[in-house]
């Protein structure tokens, strides 16, 4: 067992500019993929996040405001990106909480009905490293979305992208064949596991309406402003060598009324250049085990 790994040992350092072109087909020379996060948040418990500070400013419990604040996602958030996800064509990765898909049977129910890929999101809404039982919960998620679905995510996302020393070896012994936790590439690239390797798709800690919204305060505006600079400088450079793009949202953050038409403004800036796929995370998989990498 590779127990205890540092990622350098997982993944060796390689400059974008000394690869060996990666090619789409048709011609294409860029892919957007799409994460939609659906998660469930206990009152039980703190939140995972906060957007109202606790009067005198000590945490209380029951946090019924910021647990309100997720739960407005739930039942409207969410449907707006239903509604303008399915009027672009974009065919989203829906990373989901194991216990959501139990909580939220209307949800899952409408992401199955339009065909969204799903990732495994931790089975509750906390960092793997307050997990009691890593591989349990892992193949809890993996067993409730097989059940409702009928078929086992390829795909993992943790919850806030956490990872022990020994989360990798784990999904991958668990059947995940990529994750969106290692954020360090614009291309996909492969994690070195205990028994073969895990690929990792890129994803987004800048075009992530969390970091964005409820972290560094941006206006709404700001989806559209980062997400078009970010868009255009990879296209650019995917002129000879292919860039994925990620969009990270939530429903209570992105969801809400103020912000959803930005959302809409990027697709359409994004669909307005030739050469573009929007793919699923499962879509680049399948695409990059075929580059012979």
């Amino acid at each position: 067992m590779m127990q205890g790994k540092l990622p350098r040992e997982r993944v060796p350092y390689s400059a974008i500019v000394d690869r060996a072109p990666l090619k789409l087909p048709g011609g294409a020379r860029m892919v957007v993929w799409t994460i939609v996060n659906v998660e469930e948040w206990s009152i039980e418990r703190n939140m995972p996040r906060t957007v109202l500070p606790p009067p005198m400013g000590q945490p209380l419990q029951p946090d019924l405001p910021n647990w309100a604040w997720h739960e407005y996602g739930m039942r409207v958030g969410f449907w707006r990106f239903v509604d303008l996800l399915a009027r672009r064509k974009v065919t989203p990765t829906m990373a989901v909480n194991g216990s959501a898909i139990r909580s939220y049977p209307r949800v899952v129910q409408a992401a199955c009905d339009a065909g969204w890929e799903f990732m495994g999101h931790g089975f509750h809404q906390r960092p793997m490293h307050h997990v009691e039982d890593q591989r349990q919960a892992i193949r809890d998620t993996i067993a409730a979305i097989r059940e409702f679905t009928g078929k086992a995510p390829r795909g993992w996302e943790s919850p806030g992208l956490t990872e022990t020393y020994d989360t990798i070896d784990i999904l991958h012994e668990e059947g995940i064949e990529y994750v969106a936790d290692w954020v360090l590439d614009d291309q996909p690239v492969k994690i070195r596991t205990s028994k073969g390797h895990i690929v990792s798709v890129p994803y987004t800690l800048d075009v992530n309406d969390i970091p964005m919204m409820a972290l560094q305060h941006h206006g709404a505006e700001e989806m559209l402003k980062r997400g078009a600079a970010q868009f255009d400088q990879l296209y650019a450079e995917s002129e000879n060598s292919a860039r994925m793009m990620a969009i990270s949202i939530h429903p209570y953050i992105t969801g809400v009324a103020y912000r959803i038409g930005w959302l809409e403004k990027l697709y359409e800036h994004i669909q307005s250049r030739p050469g573009v796929l929007l793919w699923t995370g499962e879509k680049i998989l399948d695409w990059y085990l075929t580059q012979n990498r």
